[in-house]
């Protein structure tokens, strides 16, 4: 049934896509995303939950709420331009996207270092493999598998334009090894809550929160440079999306015993700096502060 209601979900919004022409497209996705706001309780519920703990005195509610809004919006939008960008060629990914402080990124390349580009789910993160793949050469991407195997598969047709590799977390610390061995680059997002076992505690929006350490355990094996980037929608163009890189996080500048620990505080970090600079294009839907305070999502 779960299959059923993700694909009908999936062929509608492609349907507007081929009926609509872009002028009238944007304005429906926001009645869309307004409709699911009010009636979605399930998922509007966590993302108040996250913004009013993250934030809590800091924005009003009804900024919130605005936010929310917001976050519904985008993710309309996600889901049309993840169709878009089906069988696209890399000319026309790379006119969507630009690229600030490339030179971190070129400076990384030239080191001739292996590199784990640390991300998050926030803007257009589909949009943003298939342009590093298309401006940078072969990418390997570690996930974890969806829930729906109808969805899995258009995912994974979708992800693997440009040469983009899937790795799933569960169980690929060998295919992983193998990619940054090859000099593939190799993408992680990590700023999901995680299981008691596989994460360590850092802090985020100043809560105390698990972070999967696995991109500092794979840097320091392998010694790769760890580049945080992220992707959002331009200022000045909202047709166009931007790859922000920051500065490296270099594991050989901490001591043996606190390099993990240290990486991966830096970049949760890292991503709580770019959320803070625009929230509304943070995909709220996690029960990111889970794991020590279970109790705001009840």
């Amino acid at each position: 049934m779960r299959d059923i209601f993700y694909l009908l979900t999936y062929w509608f919004f492609k349907f507007l896509l081929f009926i609509l022409p872009d002028f009238l497209l944007s304005p429906f996705l926001d009645l869309i995303a307004n409709l699911f706001y009010k009636f979605d309780k399930k998922h509007n519920k966590i993302i108040m939950a996250n913004l009013d703990f993250a934030y809590e005195n800091e924005l009003t509610n009804e900024q919130k709420k605005q936010i929310a809004k917001n976050v519904y919006k985008n993710y309309a939008k996600f889901a049309i331009n993840f169709i878009k960008n089906q069988n696209s060629t890399k000319e026309k990914i790379l006119k969507k996207v630009r690229f600030r402080n490339l030179e971190i990124f070129t400076n990384a390349l030239n080191s001739g270092r292996a590199i784990i580009v640390q991300t998050a789910h926030y803007g257009e993160w589909e949009l943003f493999s298939l342009a590093m793949a298309a401006k940078f050469g072969p990418v390997s991407i570690v996930g974890r598998a969806l829930d729906s195997s109808v969805m899995q598969k258009i995912l994974k047709a979708n992800r693997t334009q440009f040469d983009i590799e899937l790795i799933d977390k569960s169980g690929g610390a060998k295919q992983i090894l193998k990619a940054i061995k090859e000099r593939r680059l190799l993408g992680i997002l990590v700023d999901q809550n995680t299981a008691k076992s596989d994460g360590i505690e850092v802090n985020f929006f100043g809560k105390r929160v698990l972070h999967t350490p696995s991109v500092s355990i794979f840097a320091q094996k392998s010694d790769a440079i760890i580049v945080p980037a992220f992707i959002k929608i331009s200022d000045e163009d909202s047709k166009i999306n931007e790859i922000c890189f920051f500065e490296p996080i270099d594991i050989r500048n901490f001591s043996k015993d606190e390099a993990i620990l240290e990486a991966t505080k830096a970049q949760a970090d890292a991503t709580e700096k770019f959320i803070r600079q625009k929230p509304d294009e943070y995909f709220w839907f996690h029960k990111r502060f889970k794991h020590f305070n279970e109790e705001i999502y009840r």
